[in-house]
């Protein structure tokens, strides 16, 4: 059962939250959760992270350098995934998030300013094939991005840009696969990666194409009474290209002058733990940044945290 729940994650490789560092990365490796036969599944998804820390190229750089303070944003995301048969699936995705983002602007341009809302996110609809092989080791998964999450939240003073907006505005192709291989003595390793590429975008932003992928492995044979207990451990490298358009923030039309501050590339180390007690599932886990290269000033997160609750039937 607690197979079901990675699909709940590998099937989505950018949640369409723009953030100034990305938050797609949320949408990979969550390991002992691919599906192994049909059957459905409703989930809640818990995401959040704070990014207080300005980062240049690869180290810390002085928060004076970047007019943004904090990006704290919590994501929920509600999910529904039914596979058919053993080979065929979908799932639908319906995120809401709330955002507190502070940065320099207000009237003068030079005040501290902060804004709070909250708002539906991009929906994702997408399929799944694991007809590979006999045991579902093997799959992928496609589907679209649509731009229903907002893009023109802001002040009286237009502090908002549009990396910072709970929604891309823009309709993305999303594409992944996964495997995973038996390794003996109750180990399993598992891969996977997942391609989100926007086509078609709305009022002079286009997001950066993204990559997220995690590789690790996991241990099953713990039990305490009815709950089987899941540790894993993995290791998610993730790359986000340059956002463009007049609009974007460092985009590929912006004026060199004004520095660039959209793209990164990152490693995370994430160890986590699942509990499943039939029908339910508990996943949790938290990402740990060990290598950051971004594009210019760009605020971090020193964690991201994960939490999923599911029911299988």
């Amino acid at each position: 059962m607690g197979a079901a729940l990675l699909l709940a994650v590998v099937l989505t490789p950018n949640l369409a939250r723009a953030c100034a560092c990305g938050c797609g990365v949320f949408e990979v490796g969550t390991s002992d959760m691919l599906p192994k036969g049909p059957g459905g599944m409703v989930y809640e998804e818990f995401d959040y992270q704070s990014q207080s820390i300005n980062w240049s190229g690869r180290s810390r750089a002085p928060k004076e350098d970047n007019g943004d303070n904090l990006i704290r944003t919590y994501f929920i995301t509600t999910g529904f995934q039914y596979m058919f048969n053993r080979s065929w699936g979908v799932q639908v995705e319906i995120p809401y998030d709330y955002r507190r983002f502070t940065t320099t602007g207000g009237p003068t341009g030079s005040n501290t300013v902060t804004n709070d809302w909250g708002t539906i996110g991009d929906i994702r609809i997408e399929g799944i094939y694991t007809g590979f092989q006999p045991d579902l080791s093997t799959g992928v998964t496609w589907g679209v991005k649509l731009p229903t999450g907002s893009y023109s939240h802001n002040d009286a003073w237009d502090d908002i840009d549009r990396d910072s907006e709970l929604g891309t505005g823009s309709t993305d192709i999303l594409l992944g696969g996964f495997h995973r291989g038996n390794l003996g003595k109750g180990f399993t390793w598992f891969a996977q990666t997942q391609l989100d590429i926007p086509v078609l975008i709305q009022e002079g932003y286009r997001p950066g194409f993204e990559i997220d992928s995690a590789i690790g492995i996991y241990y099953k044979g713990w039990t305490v009474g009815r709950v089987n207990i899941t540790p894993i451990a993995q290791v998610i490298p993730s790359f986000r290209a340059k956002d463009e358009g007049p609009n974007a923030t460092g985009g590929i039309n912006d004026d060199p002058a004004d520095g660039v501050s959209s793209g990164y590339t990152r490693i995370l180390l994430s160890p986590g733990l699942e509990f499943d007690m039939h029908p339910f599932s508990l996943y949790v886990d938290v990402e740990l940044p060990v290598y950051e290269h971004v594009t210019g000033n760009q605020l971090i997160s020193p964690e991201l945290i994960k939490l999923i609750l599911s029911y299988h039937f």
